[in-house]
C-alpha cells in the first residue's frame, strides 16, 4: 500500500510589477513546484503566456477570467498546467521600464488574492515584488504589500518576519522586526511597551498557529550596543524591553533577552531559537540576507491569511537584460513556506 498523496495546497501567486522579474520568477517557481503545490498565477494572461513560452515551450498555462472564478470557483487543473486568473494590463510591457498605466492592474492582482484567500479559493498568498512608485503614480496611495494587506483584512497590527536556510548546516533562521520602515531616529520613540508586547504576542501566536511550533522560543535583541550595558549606552533595555519580556514570560511566552545583537546571531545561541526579534530593520535583516544567500523570504505575521513573499525587489535592471538572468530561489522558498503554513493551519 502506497502512502496517501498529500493534497496540493492552492496558492495565489501575484506576479508583481510586470516590467520587473516578478512574472519570470513566478512562472519558473510555480512550474518547478507544480507536483506539490497548485500555484494560481494572478496577472495578465496574454503577457504571462508569452513570457512562459519564451522561458520554456513545455510550460502550459490555462487562463480563467475573474468573473468565471467568482461564478464557479477554481476549476480543478491537473499537475500538467498552471492556472492563470486574467487581470489585464492597460499598457504594453517593456521589461525594465515602469509604466504608471499598469499600476492599478498590479494592485488589482493583490485585491483578488486577498478576496480569494478570504473566501476560501486560496489557502495562501505568495507575492512577487512590485514597484510602489508605479502604484502611487497611478493615483493610489500605497506604502507596501504588508501595510496594504493589513488594511484590507482589517488587521490592526502585523509583524514583518524574514526567514531562510543559512549555509553550512546552520539552523533555519527566522528574524522578526519590532519596527519596520522607519527612519532610524524615530525607532526609539516607536518602541513602546504596548507596541513591543503586541509584537511578541503576534509572533508567539503565529509560530503556534501557522508554523505548528508548540512552544516557540523567541530570542530578543536589545536596541543599543551591548544591550545598553546596564544603562551606560541607553536606557531602552531597562525601561521598555526587559519589563515587556518579564510580562510576556508571566503570560506563558518563552521570550528571552535582551541580548546584544552583535553576539546573538551565532549558531550556539540560534540552535534552540524559533525566532529572533530584532528592534529595527537594519539590525536583523542584513544578517539574514547575508546568511541565506538571497534565498530568504518575507512572511507577514498577524494576518488572518497566510502571506509569504520574496525578500528582494523588482530588479528592473535584470529584467531589461531579458529572460534567464533572474534567480527564482527566493520565490521557490516563499511558495514552499506558504505550503507548509497552509498545511499547519488545516484542521
Amino acid at each position: 500500500m502506497g502512502m496517501m498523496q498529500a493534497r496540493r495546497p492552492v496558492l495565489a501567486v501575484t506576479v508583481g510589477e510586470p516590467a520587473g522579474i516578478g512574472p519570470e520568477i513566478s512562472i519558473r517557481a510555480a512550474w518547478a513546484l507544480r507536483e506539490s503545490a497548485n500555484c494560481v498565477l494572478l496577472g495578465d494572461a496574454a503577457f504571462l503566456a508569452l513570457t512562459a513560452s519564451l522561458i520554456d515551450p513545455a510550460i502550459r498555462l490555462s487562463a480563467l477570467s475573474i468573473q468565471a472564478l467568482r461564478n464557479g470557483g477554481l476549476p480543478h487543473f491537473g499537475k500538467d498546467r498552471l492556472a492563470v486568473i486574467d487581470v489585464p494590463l492597460a499598457a504594453h510591457v517593456v521589461p525594465g521600464t515602469l509604466d504608471a498605466e499598469n499600476g492599478r492592474a498590479v494592485l488589482a492582482t493583490l485585491d483578488l488574492a486577498i478576496e480569494g484567500a478570504q473566501c476560501g479559493w486560496f489557502e495562501g498568498i505568495v507575492t512577487a515584488p512590485l514597484q510602489k512608485s508605479t502604484v502611487n503614480d497611478a493615483g493610489v496611495h500605497f506604502s507596501g504589500h504588508t501595510e496594504y494587506l493589513a488594511e484590507k483584512t482589517g488587521t490592526p497590527k502585523v509583524v514583518m518576519m524574514l526567514a531562510g536556510q543559512p549555509g553550512g548546516g546552520q539552523p533555519y533562521l527566522r528574524v522578526a522586526l519590532a519596527t519596520t520602515h522607519l527612519p532610524l531616529k524615530d525607532v526609539p520613540a516607536a518602541l513602546t511597551r504596548e507596541a513591543l508586547a503586541q509584537v511578541i504576542d503576534i509572533i508567539d501566536a503565529d509560530l503556534k498557529a501557522k508554523f505548528g511550533i508548540a512552544a516557540p522560543r523567541i530570542l530578543v535583541t536589545g536596541l543599543n550596543p551591548h544591550a545598553g550595558e546596564n544603562g551606560y549606552l541607553g536606557r531602552e533595555e531597562i525601561e521598555v524591553i526587559t519589563p515587556v519580556l518579564e510580562a510576556a514570560r508571566a503570560r506563558g511566552i518563552d521570550a528571552r533577552g535582551p541580548y546584544p545583537a552583535d553576539t546573538l546571531f551565532q549558531p550556539k545561541y540560534l540552535q534552540d531559537a524559533d525566532c529572533v526579534l530584532a528592534m529595527y530593520h537594519d539590525q536583523g535583516l542584513p544578517v539574514l540576507k547575508h546568511a541565506t544567500f538571497g534565498r530568504g523570504i518575507n512572511i507577514t505575521l498577524g494576518l488572518p491569511i497566510v502571506r509569504t513573499s520574496v525578500d528582494h525587489g523588482t530588479a528592473l535592471d535584470l529584467a531589461a537584460q531579458g529572460l534567464g538572468q533572474a534567480d527564482c530561489g527566493s520565490m521557490i522558498e516563499a511558495i514552499r513556506a506558504a505550503m507548509q503554513m497552509a498545511a499547519s493551519r488545516r484542521p
